[in-house]
This record gives C-alpha cells, sequence and structure tokens, in this order.
C-alpha cells in the first residue's frame, strides 16, 4: 500500500534552517509528481512547493519562494523540502502528498516550530 512518512522537524529559531523528508513507498514514485503542505494552528493546510516527477520542474507558494528548496532523489524514493531564514509563522505540520491513480496520499506530518 502506499505510504508516506516524514521526518526531519524540530524546534529552530527564527533565521534558521531544517530539512524535511519524506519516505515514499508502494508505488512508482519515478512517475509521481510530489508537494509538500503546512497546516499552521487554527488555519487551514497550504501549499506550500510542488517538484515535477524527473525534479525538473519546481513550483513555490509566494510565501516561501527564494528561501526553500524542494527536491527528490528517485533512486531513494525521496522528496525533500529546504527550508532556510524560518519565520516564526513557518510554524505547523509539515505534510507531503502524492497522488497515485488519481487518489491522492498523505503522509501523517512533522511538526515544524519556529520560536526564539
Amino acid at each position: 500500500q502506499v505510504q508516506l512518512v516524514e521526518s526531519g522537524g524540530g524546534v529552530v529559531q527564527p533565521g534558521g534552517s531544517l530539512r524535511l523528508s519524506c519516505a515514499a513507498s508502494g508505488f512508482t514514485f519515478s512517475l509521481s509528481v510530489m508537494r509538500w503542505y503546512r497546516q499552521a494552528p487554527g488555519k487551514e493546510r497550504e501549499w506550500v512547493a510542488t517538484i515535477s516527477d524527473d525534479g525538473t520542474y519546481t513550483y513555490y507558494a509566494d510565501s516561501v519562494k527564494g528561501r526553500f528548496t524542494v527536491s527528490r532523489d528517485n533512486a531513494k524514493n525521496t522528496v525533500y523540502l529546504q527550508m532556510n531564514s524560518l519565520r516564526p509563522e513557518g510554524t505547523g505540520v509539515y505534510y507531503c502528498k502524492a497522488t497515485v491513480r488519481g487518489r491522492e496520499y498523505w503522509g501523517q506530518g512533522t511538526q515544524v516550530t519556529v520560536s526564539s
């Protein structure tokens, strides 16, 4: 079955960096577009970044453009989100998502807290 497992979250000071990972299994990862989302406390889940199946194309929300970088390693079935210059509003649970044969799959999320 499809599984997505995020890791790498934690507590970081404003201006700091974190790298999130999402390990995928149960589907052909190298043929799947992958996306990152986040959900801040009390808010709806919002899209953060997208990467094409071969990593050629990436897209970002305006709020993270220039600070976050999405990448993937198809040999390891893993997608990454490098987050630099983190801000307090970046606090939340970060999720990766795969769409497989028209169905969406989500990981369990990883908590990121940006606080001094």
